[in-house]
């Protein structure tokens, strides 16, 4: 399809998924008076449409959302919970068509901490924002087999949608505007400003399905969540406000395992869907005038989430074979005639926070922030055994944790001349110091016990499910880096703004690296201007990739024999071939199209995003590949090790197309018409084969890594919406088309696909200015699911669904919304 072609397609078939929001006030001046937040269900007045002020990829006050170079999306809070979620990640994905938010099951810790892409990209190359500030990543890196291998991103679900006003996410590279991490683009979470009012809602729903697998069907009527959330603005002063957010959840896990092959009769022995979770989440927004060129702003929040997913189930297998036996002898031993089901408990406490000054010296804004956000993740194995204890084993197991951090302290200047129509100057500093830190666990979650005990001979050591982290990979590491930067905007003549910006930071680790962008817009007449931008970006490697290390042993003939993560620059990753990681860059271009007329408005973006000395996981590189691999971990007593690489090389090209029409009538109320869609196609355009020390090399990367990069996210995504607001009536009915996913296995004939699907969601609501909130709701009213899982590829019975469908494997979900707003 060429590319114009693709325009026209993605003209008519595609749009923004997300209804109009209330005007947010600039950025740049915090004195203002902070808007109210709009109750939940309250509909954009006619004077609010198409005028969304952006304060992201811009530092221009007063930019609309048309108006801009870059493409961006202003997606409001009553957009985000006009749904049966109240997952952040999840509401977000439902109305961007270029988000992905896969949900993993049976993968450890990437249950808990799911990540979302930007464009088909990894989760970490898209930079997260709060308030403008930069955010932190989750401590967890992903490394199964899931989308987002090799990743450590931000976790989108730390924030409440109750705390949030609007999100804006910006569809362009923009390493030379905010630094590292801003491949893909950014999303910006803009919290709540109120200096009076308040609300409190509780959402209820359950599942009623029908889940039809490969070896059987089942009808599921149950597995409830609930969610209460309430917030407040107080105001102080003349214009001084707090505002307090928090929100409870409880959530029952889902199960959509097949029947179980291995046990006689046949029936369901795995638990594969959401995790069970209980989370608390409290969050604090405040702002206040110290004189009249000088305000205070700050914000903070802390999450506390318990999640406990499943691993694989232990079964006592029916078929009599000498393998077989020896697991029963374990079972018995352990306990567990019958098998069991691991539980992977994951304990996250997340910490966001800032403070910062904003005013006026010399005609110059000035902007100083200092913000902190920390996230731990300690781990627990529960209702296991360790066979290498026998029947010694403790059932419940310390696995130990992870924990990362991060200081941000930033200066922001602009300064707008009267040059040409007008230009706009900003500049800026930007110190940033990261930590990261591994605990190990109790002994019995990874090793061996001090004396001998009944263990059945050669039973491998560590706790069934998910094995604790040991004294040899305890690790404590720690960067610092800094960055200055100029963005230059300038309104050369009524119809021509240009843009120019350039950024250089430099690391502790890998040295330094400098970025640039230019952008130019030119508006042919009122209704229609053509926009373009050309940058190169950047992202660090993490300090979850360059220090990570999970490392098992097993006793072999008296000696332990290690596999495992290894850092790429360790003794036995440096043998490998192993060398420090450089950061990923990346080249991108971009030119679109405004129209615009009356209520309607549509823009169309076409991008290409070249990224290259991209990171990866390897495969393991095992002892038996070659005697020469073979001598080279001998030394480390080391049968396998795997790490990080830079190298792969990939080109993303798509187009997104965003089309909105506002309808008001004058007796049946207002009507909001949206199509979106994005089409998007990445190709791995290189592979690494070879290390310093290996060449050739084993595979490095699997043939199910790459078509993971490539086929990993639908190539076309398409949401289409109508929102109807009557008075104190209103509904909403959305459909989304997700393109085929492909779950690629390591060979063609182990490729799972999710399939073509379309989701249909329907809500009512009832919302009174200051009174009753009430909406009754449906997602995924049809039952749609992902194709199911072929039985030959799932000798356990465990993976019903593929984990990699776009929109889950859930199935049907009902839900009430009750509140107050005051």
């Amino acid at each position: 399809m060429t590319i114009i072609s693709e325009l026209l397609l993605a003209a008519s078939s595609a749009a923004l998924a997300a209804q109009t929001p209330a005007p947010a006030a600039p950025a740049q001046s915090a004195t203002a008076e902070p808007a109210q937040a709009a109750p939940v269900a309250d509909a954009a007045t006619t004077a609010d449409e198409g005028e969304d002020i952006v304060v992201t990829g811009t530092r221009v006050a007063g930019r609309s959302r048309l108006d801009s170079v870059a493409p961006v999306d202003v997606l409001s809070g009553a957009s985000l919970q006009r749904q049966g979620t109240t997952e952040l990640a999840t509401a977000l994905s439902a109305i961007a068509p270029s988000i992905d938010f896969p949900r993993p099951s049976a993968n450890d810790a990437t249950d808990a901490i799911r990540p979302a892409t930007l464009r088909g990209l990894s989760p970490d190359q898209t930079l997260v924002l709060v308030n403008g500030i930069r955010g932190h990543t989750s401590a967890n890196l992903n490394t199964n087999g899931t989308v987002g291998r090799g990743s450590a991103a931000v976790d989108l679900n730390t924030i409440p949608t109750v705390a949030l006003d609007r999100i804006e996410v910006l569809r362009d590279g923009a390493s030379a505007q905010y630094g590292s991490d801003a491949i893909a683009g950014v999303i910006n979470l803009r919290l709540r400003e109120a200096r009076s009012g308040g609300g409190a809602q509780v959402n209820y729903g359950f599942y009623d399905t029908q889940v039809d697998t490969a070896r059987g069907s089942r009808h599921v009527t149950g597995e409830h969540a609930v969610t209460a959330s309430a917030w407040q603005g107080i105001g102080f002063g003349s214009d001084g406000f707090v505002t307090v957010s928090g929100e409870y959840l409880k959530r029952q896990p889902t199960n959509r395992a097949d029947f179980d092959p291995r046990v006689s009769p046949t029936r369901v022995t795995g638990r594969y869907g959401d995790p069970e979770v209980e989370q608390y989440t409290g969050f604090v927004n405040a702002g206040t005038s110290l004189t009249d060129t000088l305000s205070l702003y700050a914000f903070g929040g802390y999450q506390d989430r318990d999640t406990r997913g499943a691993a694989f189930p232990r079964v006592n297998p029916a078929a009599q074979t000498a393998a077989n036996a020896i697991t029963r002898r374990q079972l018995a031993l352990a306990g567990y005639p019958d098998g069991f089901l691991p539980i992977i408990n994951t304990h996250s406490k997340d910490i966001n926070s800032a403070v910062g000054l904003r005013g006026t010296v010399s005609d110059f804004d000035v902007d100083l922030s200092v913000s902190y956000g920390r996230n731990t993740v300690d781990f627990r194995t529960l209702n296991s055994t360790n066979y290498a204890y026998g029947s010694s084993s403790p059932r419940n197991f310390d696995d130990g944790g992870i924990a990362y951090d991060q200081y941000v302290a930033g200066l922001d200047v602009t300064r707008k001349f009267d040059v040409f129509r007008s230009l706009n100057l900003a500049f800026g500093i930007e110190g940033r110091r990261e930590g990261y830190k591994i605990t190990p666990g109790e002994r019995a979650s990874y090793d061996y016990p001090a004396t001998a005990t009944d263990a059945v001979a050669g039973s491998a050591p560590g706790a069934q499910g998910f094995g604790g982290f040991a004294p040899r990979n305890a690790i404590e590491r720690s960067r610092r880096s800094g960055s200055v930067y100029v963005d230059i905007e300038a309104q050369l003549t009524d119809k021509l703004l240009f843009g120019i910006a350039g950024r250089g930071e430099t690391y502790s680790d890998f040295g330094s690296t400098a970025n640039g962008k230019v952008s130019a817009r030119y508006d042919f007449a009122p209704w229609f201007a053509l926009r373009g931008t050309a940058s190169t970006g950047f992202r660090a490697p993490s300090l979850q990739q360059q220090y990570f290390t999970q490392v098992a042993s097993v006793v072999t003939n008296g000696v332990p024999i290690l596999t495992g993560t290894y850092p790429s620059t360790s003794p036995v990753g440096t043998a490998l071939g192993g060398l420090p990681l450089e950061p990923e860059k990346s080249t991108n271009l971009s030119v679109g199209t405004v129209i615009r007329a009356g209520g309607f408005d549509l823009t169309v973006d076409a991008y290409r995003i070249h990224i290259r000395d991209q990171i990866g996981l390897s495969e393991n590189i095992a002892a038996s590949f070659s005697p020469a691999v073979a001598g080279l971990l001998a030394p480390f007593n080391v049968s396998a090790a795997r790490f990080f690489i830079n190298g792969l090389a990939s080109t993303t090209k798509g187009i997104d197309a965003v089309a909105h029409y506002r309808w008001r009538t004058t007796g049946a109320g207002a009507f909001d018409f949206t199509l979106a869609g994005n089409i998007n196609d990445v190709t791995v355009t290189r592979v690494p084969t070879s290390t310093a020390t290996l060449n050739p090399a084993p595979t490095l990367f699997a043939r199910s890594r790459i078509l993971t990069l490539e086929d990993g996210t639908p190539q076309q995504k398409v949401t289409g919406s109508i929102d109807w607001s009557l008075d104190r009536l209103g509904a909403l009915a959305r459909v989304t088309y997700y393109g085929d996913v492909n779950q690629a296995g390591t060979v063609q004939s182990a490729d799972v696909h999710t399939g073509r699907h379309a989701i249909t969601d329907l809500e009512l609501r009832y919302s009174a200015p200051k009174g009753a909130q009430i909406g009754l709701g449906v997602s995924n009213l049809f039952d749609v699911y992902p194709d199911r899982q072929i039985a030959a590829n799932n000798s356990t019975g465990v993976l019903g669904f593929p984990y990699y469908s776009p929109f889950g494997f859930n199935g049907r979900y009902l839900y009430a919304r009750v509140g107050i707003n005051w």
